[in-house]
């Protein structure tokens, strides 16, 4: 009976206990479903913010070229009023005029007459004609990249409809080097391939260089084949006396000068070159040393349009209609769901489409286009063209690096092997923090032989957030990234990540949108797919990507479940912003997770690799 009496005692108890787990797990659904909602909120609030302050800069944009329209026509009002007056003048003291006047005033009084004609007769000075005087902006002057380059044209036409189009932002800064001035001559592409790597002066002319490049003396001049503009009559054929004025005044200076052979037949440029002291080209038939186009970051990017992408696949000639100016095409760029391009397309204007991650092809295919997208910047951006060209002409190209160290916490010695192999996947990674047990140190080594290893030894009751801060201050690397011993990592992971600090102005990069698995269901999931390359609240911490100096200032909690939300919710509290980059490259594992099945969609029952891992 005692025994029977226990064994119902003991029952019971473990049924209280697993009604205390289930509330308690109930609780904690209920908090993170709370969380989701408010997230998604925070979300479309953004995003409804995003709207308004487009359509509020759009509608500046209008009243100013309306102020700039009606200040032309007051400017032509006034002239048109001194050239009356400069006429009226010219009248009045015109020889057959004061005649005139003589005569009349003389008519009565013959002295008077004699002298009235005596001064008639002689010559007076005409009134000198008035000129046209050019109409000032009503904005200062602004040095940064990008200013007055954005796009206009928001109406496109596909088979009698009409789509109105949120513009391209074309961004306005920063500058890659900005310790660099150049002085370029190119046409609109190649300026807006070039704008963001230094401090760039352009706008003179044969007539004016003189006068505007001393404002700000250029270390060096860039001259492409343009084919348009007040220089191109210059650089073609016979070089132009301003040509050969700028060129001097650059020698007088020492400044280096370079010519850009980008397009047309070299020949047509060849006395010009000759005077240049570096000569470049794009043309793999010509003999000169290369300069090729690459994608420029700040523009060639997976940023999308405010108002998203049409579902329709467009053929070339209509996404890129013959009247757009250079900042409409990078707006056309983000616009289809793919781009049908023909044989013969140059593979500058492939790798620019890839970049803005459109799907070339005739379907659209988000996998298809992330490869894309990621062999366009592999073969090189225009930022690395520089450098090949400063090096080249022997100017110093000091920038900002994205040279990376791991923070890798172990908890589990289980999980060390497993932990070590994902950082030995990655690419870039010039320094790895490891803060687990004693053989993890001898082992790193082995797997990571040419990269830097620190190893710390935890204290057994540090939690993973005390790991991390103890960790951030051996970190030595420009970024810091940090990775859970549990989840898969690809093995263009951080090379993908490391992108977005390319084009974004974010000081913190990762995933909103990623793969998880859950292995007691065998189930894969996808959470958040349209979170993908977006300004949001937050990030999972499992994919932290950070500049270091903002993680040392921010800190970590002392905890091991949270702290990413604690130091997500310092961001919002500091205003740092957080970027979610694109979905691939990562996978979530756990036994279980709850808030996890609340919160993602199911993919499939079975493996999430060949999802996440492309």
């Amino acid at each position: 009976m005692s025994t029977e009496l226990e064994s119902t005692r003991r029952a019971l108890r473990e049924a209280v206990a697993q009604a205390g787990r289930a509330a308690e797990l109930a609780r904690l659904l209920d908090a993170a479903q709370a969380k989701l909602a408010a997230a998604e909120r925070s979300v479309e609030e953004a995003k409804a913010l995003g709207e308004q302050l487009a359509e509020t800069e759009d509608r500046l944009a209008a009243e100013q070229v309306t102020a700039d329209k009606l200040r032309k026509e007051l400017s032509e009002q006034r002239f048109q009023a001194e050239v009356a007056n400069w006429k009226l003048s010219s009248i009045k003291v015109a020889r057959w005029s004061r005649l005139g006047d003589a005569i009349k005033s003389g008519k009565s009084n013959p002295i008077r007459l004699a002298k009235g004609l005596r001064g008639a007769s002689r010559p007076v000075k005409r009134p000198i004609a008035p000129k046209r005087k050019p109409v000032s902006a009503t904005r200062a002057k602004e040095d940064r990249p990008g200013v007055a380059y954005q796009a206009t044209s928001t109406t496109r036409t596909l088979g009698g409809a009409s789509f109105k189009l949120k513009p391209f932002r074309v961004p306005t800064g920063p500058n890659t080097r900005p310790h660099l001035t150049a002085a370029v001559i190119a046409d609109p592409h190649a300026e807006a391939l070039l704008r963001y790597e230094w401090r760039q002066t352009t706008g003179f002319t044969p007539r004016d260089f003189a006068r505007v490049l001393p404002l700000e003396v250029p270390h060096l001049l860039v001259v492409e084949s343009v084919t348009q503009g007040p220089w191109a009559e210059e650089v073609t054929g016979e070089p132009g006396e301003g040509l050969k004025a700028l060129l001097a005044w650059c020698a007088e200076r020492g400044i280096r000068t370079v010519f850009w052979h980008t397009q047309g037949d070299v020949a047509a440029y060849g006395q010009a070159a000759e005077l240049f002291e570096f000569r470049f080209t794009a043309d793999l038939s010509v003999t000169w040393p290369r300069l090729q186009f690459g994608v420029q970051p700040r523009v060639h990017n997976p940023l999308p349009l405010a108002g998203g992408r049409i579902d329709r696949v467009l053929t070339l000639d209509q996404l890129l209609p013959e009247h757009l100016a250079y900042p409409d095409v990078l707006t056309s760029y983000r616009w289809p769901a793919a781009a049908d391009c023909p044989p013969g397309t140059p593979q500058w204007r492939l790798a620019e489409l890839a970049a803005c991650g459109t799907s070339i092809g005739t379907e659209p295919d988000d996998r298809r286009a992330h490869v894309a997208l990621r062999r366009a910047y592999g073969m090189g951006t225009m930022t690395e063209r520089i450098d090949e060209l400063l090096e080249a002409i022997g100017l110093p190209s000091a920038r900002a690096t994205l040279n990376t160290s791991v923070l890798l916490p172990i908890m589990d010695p289980f999980l060390m092997e497993h932990a070590l192999a994902q950082v030995a996947r990655q690419s870039g990674v010039d320094q790895l923090i490891v803060i687990g047990p004693p053989e993890t140190e001898l082992r790193a080594r082995d797997v990571l032989p040419d990269v830097e290893i620190v190893y710390r030894r935890p204290h057994p009751a540090m939690t993973e957030g005390a790991m991390l801060a103890a960790g951030i201050d051996l970190c030595e690397a420009d970024l810091v990234a940090i990775m859970d011993p549990r989840d898969v990592y690809g093995a263009h992971y951080l090379s993908d990540l490391r992108r977005a600090f390319l084009f974004s102005t974010a000081d913190i990069v990762g995933k909103a949108a990623f793969y998880a698995h859950l292995r007691k269901p065998q189930a894969t999931l996808l959470k958040q797919p349209e979170a993908e390359y977006r300004y949001l609240p937050e990030i999972a911490g499992a994919t932290l990507l950070a500049r270091r100096n903002t993680l040392r200032e921010l800190g970590f909690a002392d905890l091991t479940e949270g702290w990413d939300e604690v130091l997500m919710r310092q961001c919002r509290t500091d205003g740092i912003k957080v970027f979610s980059a694109d979905r691939f490259g990562y996978v979530r594992v756990r036994d279980e997770d709850r808030w996890l099945l609340g919160a993602a969609q199911l993919v499939e029952f079975g493996s999430a690799e060949p999802h996440a891992l492309i």
